[in-house]
């Protein structure tokens, strides 16, 4: 048989869909700008451009760069192919060694976690993007009802000025400060209390919840029923939406960056996100916050990548996609810096103050620093309606990803057991999701906020990709996998040296060096100079060992009751593939079962999987000719 010989004819579903199972992407492009979406999110718009203004300007390009090369491209490529070859979600995919299953729950817990309080950033979003609609914008005045006398409005705009020897009056915050009397107190602009007295109506602290805010309880319900409408009928529905909100982004980021770039004082917010500092580099933090931002917005290590490419056809030739997706990613993060310190730049110029006293990131950009920046704007609603448009768009293609995660986990786990429609899993799932987030509607759900995202998401994520590289790397065997990724592509792949040392060598290095620099440089978690008591920190610990803890929790249970035999037969039967370790489609599985026995490898552990559910079903004790069928010797020479 030829290495690369294409499979014989496969049944198909009415929907043409290769797996009749589970089902496939309707066409090629609808992965591609799935994983685009995901790819692209908040992060690239209110985090990476002040990573790059604070960490050197252009110089910070280097590390991020090196980083995007070295690391994310090669976890985006692994992510991939895990999941197109054994279209299984985040969970059924550890089949490739079930003692690390752990990992597969712990993937699940943070990225359900993270679709919990992402929700909230959309019901904020949302919250924003309906208060555009009016003839001035709300947060552009102190006249309003939630404004205090510390309310001061920065500047005028200065493309209004024209035809006149008038000196302006500049009012900013740093001109506040100075020119008010002695014990006058904080001095806020408009935004900042439309932000905290009207958005959030925020409290005083933990101890002190007060109470559901309803306006926003009502887009946090707005949000999830979007959500679910979108991803209703599974990869059918979000293959569909994502035409529209991964590429809709870009238009509006053009048409912002066209009308920021003519602004007054453009050039010297781009000559501040640019300039190079190269002394930068020798700075070990400097690289650390790259390799982080990498995690942040490629997204390895939270299961969307593996869920989404389990919906591919299993030939689906995924090399190109594994190499532009991550390009594209950084490519928009560096676009969209230039967007926001276009108008920062001019925004200072307005304002009187040094670009440092205006730039900000995370949800103090989004909702304050920009929005205010609009106000400076000749029809500044039109503005607004675009920018919080565009945000919606973004947040929504990496909720639908990250849902689809946590539904497709629960689906493949007990499809044998669910008699209802996927449906109905996704109505329970986004249910379940929504009343685990009502406490972040309270009015002292923004210190909530703080907690869970300050202590969930990236460590965990980091921990995740580094077992799932040493798995693939080492465990499992780098070579083997390329081999697998060679049959379902059908052709040889041109990398495979290159791949084998990042995926053995460099990427493991790399994690393990920034999880010991992210232990180092901890910092205790901040927010508006408010002290959280110590409860809260340790529920946000708690919350980062829940996605860590399954994974040797897993692997003690596994080595307990799933295996037989002396200590050490059960370690080396439990990292060996399982027997469902192959093509989901039996047309593909045979293929690959022929493929491999031609090449002189022992490949009994690959069953048909029906023969494989009997026997799980009908004889569930550990004799040695159930384990001699479950598991093989990974390490047999090619």
């Amino acid at each position: 048989m030829d290495k690369y010989q294409e499979p014989f004819d496969q049944p198909v579903a009415k929907s043409g869909d290769e797996n009749i199972k589970r089902g496939n992407w309707s066409k090629k492009l609808d992965f591609f700008l799935s994983c685009v979406g995901y790819a692209v999110g908040i992060g690239n718009i209110w985090r990476f451009p002040y990573l790059c203004y604070k960490n050197g300007g252009g110089a910070f390009l280097v590390p991020y760069l090196v980083a995007l090369f070295t690391c994310g491209l090669p976890l985006f490529f692994m992510e991939v192919a895990l999941g197109q070859f054994s279209s299984c979600g985040a969970v059924e995919v550890w089949k490739i060694s079930p003692i690390f299953k752990g990992v597969g729950y712990g993937t699940v817990i943070v990225t359900a976690v993270c679709c919990i309080y992402y929700n909230l950033l959309l019901a904020y979003i949302l919250f924003y993007f309906f208060m555009s609609f009016t003839k001035s914008l709300p947060w552009e005045t102190c006249n309003n009802d939630w404004n205090t006398p510390d309310c001061v409005q920065r500047g005028v705009e200065l493309l209004n000025i024209t035809n006149t020897t008038e000196t302006p009056f500049y009012m900013g915050t740093t001109a506040a400060l100075v020119n008010s009397t002695p014990g006058a107190g904080y001095i806020a602009t408009p935004s900042e209390e439309y932000w905290y007295h009207y958005i959030l109506e925020i409290s005083d602290g933990l101890h002190e919840f007060g109470g559901i805010h309803l306006k926003l309880l009502g887009f946090f319900i707005l949000g999830y029923i979007i959500v679910f409408l979108c991803v209703s009928k599974g990869v059918k529905s979000t293959g569909k939406v994502v035409y529209f909100t991964a590429t809709f982004p870009y238009i509006i980021l053009t048409i912002l960056f066209i009308r920021g770039i003519t602004l007054p004082g453009a050039l010297n917010g781009l000559y501040y996100y640019f300039v190079p500092e190269w002394k930068e580099l020798l700075n070990i933090n400097v690289w650390g916050s790259a390799f982080i931002q990498i995690f942040y917005s490629l997204g390895p290590g939270w299961g969307g990548v593996i869920t989404m490419a389990s919906y591919n056809r299993f030939n689906y030739d995924l090399i190109g996609v594994s190499f532009i997706v991550p390009v594209i990613n950084s490519a928009t993060s560096i676009f969209a810096g230039c967007v926001i310190f276009s108008v920062l730049g001019y925004m200072a110029e307005v304002a009187n103050v040094p670009i440092k006293d205006v730039a900000s990131n995370g949800p103090g950009l989004a909702f304050v620093v920009y929005p205010e920046a609009l106000t400076h704007l000749p029809v500044s609603p039109l503005w607004a309606v675009l920018f919080f448009f565009m945000l919606l768009t973004i947040c929504l293609d990496s909720q639908f990803v990250m849902i689809e995660t946590v539904i497709t986990a629960v689906w493949d786990t007990f499809a044998s057991k669910l008699q209802s429609g996927k449906i109905w899993v996704t109505l329970g799932v986004c249910v379940c999701m929504f009343i685990l987030g009502l406490p972040f509607t309270s009015r002292g759900g923004s210190y909530l906020f703080t907690i869970v995202d300050w202590y969930s998401a990236i460590f965990s994520a980091m921990v995740i990709a580094l077992a799932e590289v040493i798995v693939v790397g080492w465990v499992y065997g780098a070579e083997r996998f390329l081999d697998d990724i060679e049959f379902m592509i059908k052709r040889p792949f041109a990398g495979r040296i290159l791949f084998i040392a990042l995926w053995k060598f460099v990427v493991p290095a790399i994690i393990s060096s920034i999880l010991v620099l992210t232990a180092i440089s901890h910092m205790p978690v901040s927010y508006l100079n408010y002290d959280f008591p110590t409860w809260a920190i340790v529920f946000g610990w708690v919350l980062a060992m829940m996605s860590i803890i399954p994974i040797p929790a897993y692997a003690f249970y596994y080595l307990v009751f799933e295996e037989s035999g002396d200590f050490i037969t059960r370690v080396k039967h439990s990292l060996q593939p399982s027997a469902d370790w192959a093509p989901a489609v039996e047309r593909n599985r045979a293929d690959y079962r022929n493929w491999r026995t031609s090449t002189g490898h022992n490949l009994s552990h690959v069953i048909p999987h029906e023969m494989h559910m009997m026997i799980k079903t009908e004889n569930n004790s550990k004799n040695d000719s159930v384990q001699a069928a479950d598991h093989y010797d990974p390490y047999i020479e090619r």
